[in-house]
């Protein structure tokens, strides 16, 4: 088992994960081309990608490319052509269904299959159905929507239709030879809607069908660096202890502040795969977020619910983005009972209570005025408990004493617990706001009791 760590720097995210190489080759391989000329801009991010290659992976497969392709009719030939000759025995595309000139993609997919096009009856009336209310109230009736209803109608010879969520039906077919395609629309909101429907349909429950699985282990870690996995992982090859290694892929990845660690077996290979999560877990213990892959928002939501218990938020620096982060998960009412931005030092003495002699000794950024915050919340609002959050986001207001990206983070409890951190956070502006909500969430998993204190 070989191991490549996917960044230097331990601190920040990665978006390209590290691998243990093995399994790879034996797992049925699949391809992602994602289209849309918006996309290549970078005005636009891609969601489908992602949200397909996980989906992917929990069913068996190996995603060997990932592509953002541009609507040229000719790029689109081009990728099928590039992932079907690497052997992908699945491709999935996404984008180009629409009723514009530029939405050629099941045009260009019946070509690269080797089959023509047909008006699909069927199809347009469920297409008219869907247009005609809308249409005809805002006066959109007519010839062109009909022109543009019948070129969304015509349907590849030989492929399974699925059913339009929007107004572009999605498509599953295959040619004499090559890969599966599953054409499916653009918009996150249709193609999510319609993957259950792609997943059933005859061709794709036919490949489904011989594609073993096995289920993968996650870990997550907060506070350990990558590069201590990666020795981890060095010594454990070493030792021959785990002669089934190889059929263990590992990957990592550094996402809002916590390490995933990834085992995907291949099938028989889940002992294996068992055994390796707990030696990993054995080791690195103390930084352990969870075995299961439960994420940190789903801990605290879960402890603050089981506990009864009520959080407020005092924040400086991040500008109610740790509020904005508590409240984004459903039923966080229950447990949030408010938050006050106070980015001045006059909104700090007036909304919170802290002592302007004490932001005058200590500094508006300190552990004392982080405390401060915290008591302050808790008291305002009467929680059970208050964190406060202050620092120096940058670009500019650091000292040699107090540097861009210093932060001061206190959580508090109405029993008189205190959890507080100061640290110097890397990253821009928007980094150092970021890791200082993701810091303060797992102190405030510490003191709800969801992790050990340390």
């Amino acid at each position: 088992m070989s191991y490549v760590p996917a960044a230097d720097d331990p601190a920040a995210d990665s978006a390209v994960a590290g691998r243990a190489s093995g399994p790879t080759a034996t797992r049925p391989t699949a391809a992602v081309l994602v289209t849309g000329s918006e996309l290549l801009t970078g005005l636009v991010r891609d969601a489908n990608g992602p949200y397909l290659a996980r989906e992917l992976g929990a069913l068996g497969f190996e995603v060997s490319e990932l592509m953002l392709v541009g609507d040229r009719p000719e790029d689109l030939r081009s990728a099928l052509e590039f992932v079907a000759g690497n052997g992908a025995e699945l491709v999935i595309t996404s984008g180009g269904l629409g009723p514009t000139a530029d939405d050629l993609t099941a045009e260009v997919v019946a070509g690269f299959c080797g089959v023509g096009s047909r008006l699909d009856p069927g199809v347009q009336e469920t297409i008219n159905a869907k247009t005609a209310r809308w249409a005809s109230r805002g006066g959109f009736d007519g010839p062109a929507l009909e022109a543009a209803t019948r070129k969304q109608s015509m349907v590849p010879e030989g492929a399974s239709v699925l059913e339009p969520v929007g107004t572009a039906p999605g498509l599953v077919l295959r040619g004499t030879s090559g890969p599966l395609v599953v054409v499916l629309p653009g918009p996150p909101r249709e193609l999510q809607g319609m993957w259950p429907s792609a997943l059933t349909s005859p061709p794709m429950a036919a490949l489904l069908a011989g594609v073993q699985h096995a289920e993968p282990r996650l870990l997550r870690f907060f506070g350990l660096p990558e590069s201590e996995i990666a020795a981890t992982l060095r010594e454990i090859e070493t030792s021959g202890g785990f002669p089934e290694l190889a059929r263990v892929e590992v990957t990592t990845c550094l996402r809002r502040s916590e390490l995933e660690v990834d085992l995907h077996p291949l099938p028989g290979a889940e002992k294996t795969a068992d055994a390796l999560a707990e030696e990993i877990i054995t080791r690195h213990r103390r930084n352990l977020v969870s075995a299961d892959g439960t994420t940190t928002d789903e801990l605290l939501a879960r402890v603050l619910g089981e506990h009864g218990l009520t959080v407020a938020t005092g924040e400086s620096c991040t500008g109610g983005l740790l509020a904005g982060r508590l409240v984004d998960r459903p039923g966080s009412s229950s447990y949030v009972s408010g938050g006050v931005v106070a980015y001045s030092n006059e909104a700090k003495t007036s909304l919170l209570g802290v002592p302007a002699e004490l932001i005058g000794t200590h500094g508006a950024v300190s552990p004392e005025v982080a405390r401060a915050l915290a008591d302050g919340a808790r008291e305002r609002f009467g929680t059970d408990i208050g964190i406060g959050i202050t620092g120096v986001a940058g670009p500019d207001g650091g000292t040699e004493a107090k540097p861009v990206g210093y932060v001061c983070i206190c959580v508090t409890t109405r029993e008189g617990g205190v959890l507080a951190r100061d640290r110097q956070l890397p990253g821009g502006r928007s980094d150092v706001r970021e890791r200082s909500v993701d810091m303060g969430m797992h102190l405030l998993l510490r003191a709800a009791g969801g992790l050990p204190r340390g």
